[in-house]
């Protein structure tokens, strides 16, 4: 038979169990965290399985992959619609038209325009960047231009690239309800890129941390 010291100490965790329940960590999708057993796995890739306590990788295999550059979400961006951040992002590698410095460029070839860029999604558009990469290393150039105003690619400090990368990331956030949902479902999440990076990259690279940034901003103005 229980003695009244011990019945006291069974009250008193019976007490602390509601309090403990009320501060377990918000629950999130199993799915962001599911292995994923595939030999075919491309090596730049991080799996979502390889997240640390406190972390979630943004994964294309499920929803936060909507997350990624790469992502199907288009955006109008001060009077033109693009068809991702990273159809955006490439585009300005490219000629702004017949005048731009990059067009009369000898012995390089543009396979896109900077249009058809703009219209790009995933691969397909990160290819068109690669491609036109190869060509400014042709010409030793480290430019690229919006609106017809120039400025440096890769910048270790914040610079204007950076800034209309980080506004397009608002505006795809702003126009798309499905995005603005699944990143502040993300919580305190602190949130890690699905493949593997250059050392040291500039900031803008680092898309991650950015949405981590505008992630603050909106709480604390849910807040007010």
């Amino acid at each position: 038979m229980l003695n009244k010291s011990s019945l006291a100490l069974l009250f008193c965790l019976a007490m602390l169990v509601p309090c403990a329940a009320q501060s377990k960590p918000t629950e999130y999708p199993p799915a962001w965290f599911a292995p994923i057993n595939d030999p075919n796995k491309p090596d730049w890739e991080i799996l979502p399985q390889e997240a640390k306590a406190g972390e979630v990788i943004l994964s294309k295999r499920n929803e936060l992959g909507i997350l990624s550059n790469f992502a199907a979400a288009p955006f109008d961006f001060e009077g033109k619609r693009y068809a991702s951040v990273e159809g955006f992002w490439q585009m300005m590698l490219y000629p702004e038209g017949p005048d731009d410095e990059r067009a009369k460029a000898k012995n390089v070839t543009w396979k896109f325009t900077r249009e058809q860029v703009a219209q790009m999604t995933a691969f397909e558009a990160i290819s068109a960047g690669t491609l036109a990469e190869e060509n400014m290393r042709k010409f030793g150039i480290d430019w690229v231009t919006y609106d017809g105003k120039r400025f440096l690619y890769r910048s270790a400090t914040p610079g204007e690239h950076y800034r209309l990368i980080v506004a397009a990331m608002r505006a795809k956030l702003e126009q798309n309800p499905e995005v603005k949902r699944i990143l502040l479902a993300t919580g305190d999440l602190i949130l890690k890129p699905d493949h593997h990076g250059e050392e040291n990259p500039p900031p803008e690279w680092k898309y991650y941390e950015i949405w981590m940034k505008i992630r603050r901003e909106l709480a604390a103005d849910q807040r007010r």
